[in-house]
């Protein structure tokens, strides 16, 4: 669509982007896992592990430092998995039960890193299918389980309050899968249905504009404020100026303030207004213009709006004038053709009795009459013609 835009936008008038609420999500996940992966190197290059100098605490550092580079390589390159099966899943949930569990079992400055095991449940919820949440959070419960046999004393077995806090701490888990991962659907449900409702709007809108584009009368949608919500071109000419674009205010102009006092007259009554107006911008002549509004009511706390049309006078008097002539000439062509038949009839009585005649006196009244049926009648299919209620070309004698 060419020229200016017709509707002024109601809000910032940005459109469905890619960049979703999810995708949103997936950024700050990656973000936390870069700083949790800069808080381990912290960690394990400070604190102690085994000996002063051992390789367990080489180990550490060096698997800490490796998983903020797969943290940062994935933040920054790697977009939402979709799916259960993406194999991207494995770059991020895989790599973090893979790299807290093996910390864990290095005992890494004697942090328990089995409790981060609640950023990749909790991701897997939010951002992944429920089967991909219930299977990081199997995952995590059954090294959790598993942890206090790995460090038990040989001989003996892991203590029961052990293995009763790594039971209750994979129940958790589970329960944090099933809720993250509901609440994630919920919310991933209500911004599909905003967007879709986005489209639509998107969609009335575009209809709005090509509608009243080509309107043939002058569209004027006014708030509350004097503000020009919407026009079209009509309206623009009628008020004198070209390609006038919505956003201005009536009070502008003084050959505006017509129209101001009509929409406040409307919204203060809530009937429909019409009335004969000058309308032009200062310096100019006005343009008598017929206005007719309707009022947009809104719900309670919202804008109301006042829709305007707008009739150039001069070309409503050319209608009506346009519409006399057309009536005029159906009325003429009516009366041409009921014409016709009594005109036959008169010129073939009169054929019939010039053949009886013998005395030239009455044969020269007959010629009279047949000489008038004719012009008569020529003058019928005249008139019909004009009126196009026969085909060019066709005649009928008489």
């Amino acid at each position: 669509m060419t020229g200016p835009v017709s509707i002024l936008p109601w809000g910032s008038g940005a459109s469905p982007a890619e960049d979703t609420s999810m995708q949103r999500l997936w950024r700050g996940f990656g973000s936390a896992r870069v700083a949790i992966g800069a808080l381990l190197i912290g960690l394990t290059t400070v604190l102690p592990t085994g000996e002063p100098g051992g390789g367990s605490q080489q180990l550490a550092v060096a698997l800490c430092g490796l998983y903020a580079l797969a943290a940062v390589g994935v933040r920054l390159t790697v977009r939402l998995p979709r799916g259960a099966v993406d194999p991207r899943w494995l770059l991020t949930v895989g790599v973090d039960l893979a790299t807290f569990a093996m910390l864990q079992y290095l005992q890494a400055g004697g942090v328990q890193y089995w409790r981060l095991f609640a950023l990749p449940v909790l991701m897997a919820a939010v951002l992944g299918p429920r089967v991909l949440a219930l299977a990081t959070a199997a995952a995590a419960t059954l090294f959790v389980l598993s942890e206090p046999w790995l460090v038990a004393s040989p001989g003996t077995g892991p203590a029961a309050s052990a293995l009763l806090q790594a039971s209750l701490t994979g129940v958790g888990y589970m329960a944090i899968a099933l809720l993250a991962n509901s609440l994630a659907q919920r919310l991933a449900r209500e911004e599909q249905r905003a967007l879709d409702s986005a489209a639509s709007a998107r969609m009335q809108a575009q209809v709005n504009e090509l509608v009243i584009t080509t309107l043939v009368d002058g569209i004027v949608v006014v708030d509350e404020d004097g503000l020009v919500r919407a026009l079209n071109p009509t309206a623009s000419l009628l008020m004198g100026r070209d390609n006038l674009a919505p956003g201005f205010y009536l009070a502008e102009q003084n050959g505006w303030r017509p129209l101001i006092a009509l929409a406040r007259q409307t919204m203060a009554q809530g009937v429909p207004q019409l009335a004969e107006v000058a309308l032009g911008p200062d310096g100019q002549p006005p343009r008598r213009s017929r206005v007719r509004t309707r009022l947009a009511r809104a719900d309670a706390g919202r804008l109301s709006l006042c829709v305007m049309f707008l009739e150039d006078v001069r070309e409503m008097e050319a209608r009506v004038r346009t519409e006399k002539l057309a009536a005029m000439g159906r009325m003429s062509a009516a009366v041409a053709h009921e014409i016709r038949n009594p005109l036959a009839a008169i010129a073939q009585a009169n054929a019939l009795l010039e053949e009886d005649l013998t005395d030239p006196r009455h044969r020269q009244l007959t010629a009279l009459v047949g000489q008038n049926a004719r012009r008569l009648a020529q003058l019928a299919e005249e008139v019909l013609s004009v009126a196009r209620l026969q085909p060019q070309g066709r005649a009928q004698s008489v």
